[in-house]
């Protein structure tokens, strides 16, 4: 962590805790006592970077979304074909998912409760707005299936996940075979 101040180096602590514990624990079994407990700090230090525990796992979330969609858009190009544009970033968002597992189960565990407040979810969806974009571009040139943008997430990107946690169980090993067979199912679920 060179060139932190020790003040930025606490408050990473404390989102590396709080990712950690939210995904070992849950949410609610996770009090801050623990995540203070965790990074190294007195509990109050806390509040100085957080005002109550929604409020940390609201920033949390958003910092690991930001993190996630600047990976994954990383490589994209909006000029780029519907079909290689999706590749690109589905590509980048497997990996993501399989570098990043502790950031990506915490993501996973904000997108499938409760714990994230509507505003923090919404500003969340915002950073995926390269994505719905071009989901919408291919809909309006007939190569992508019509749907919402809900339906189009479920049957491609929400499956890595599912992958991504029989791998975190040691159930399978994911290959660059198996993703690239896993990319070709998820264009194929939209593609006309």
């Amino acid at each position: 962590m060179e060139g932190l101040t020790k003040s930025e180096i606490k408050r990473n602590a404390l989102v590396q805790a709080t990712i950690h514990l939210v995904n070992n624990n849950g949410f609610h079994a996770t009090p801050m006592s623990k995540i203070a407990k965790m990074a190294g700090v007195s509990p109050g230090t806390i509040y100085l970077y957080f005002e109550n525990k929604q409020d940390l796992i609201n920033k949390v979330y958003l910092e690991v979304k930001v993190a996630f969609t600047n990976y994954a858009f990383q490589n994209y190009d909006e000029k780029m074909s519907v079909k290689r544009g999706f590749e690109v970033i589905w590509k980048q968002i497997a990996d993501f998912k399989l570098k990043e597992v502790e950031e990506a189960r915490f993501l996973s565990q904000c997108d499938n409760t409760p714990m994230i407040d509507e505003e923090s979810r919404n500003e969340g969806i915002k950073h995926l707005q390269p994505l719905l974009d071009l989901w919408d571009r291919g809909q309006k040139e007939g190569i992508i299936k019509k749907g919402s943008h809900y339906l189009l997430y479920a049957y491609t990107i929400y499956p890595l996940a599912f992958l991504m946690n029989a791998q975190c169980k040691n159930e399978i090993k994911i290959t660059q075979e198996q993703i690239q067979n896993a990319y070709v199912m998820a264009w194929d679920s939209i593609k006309k």
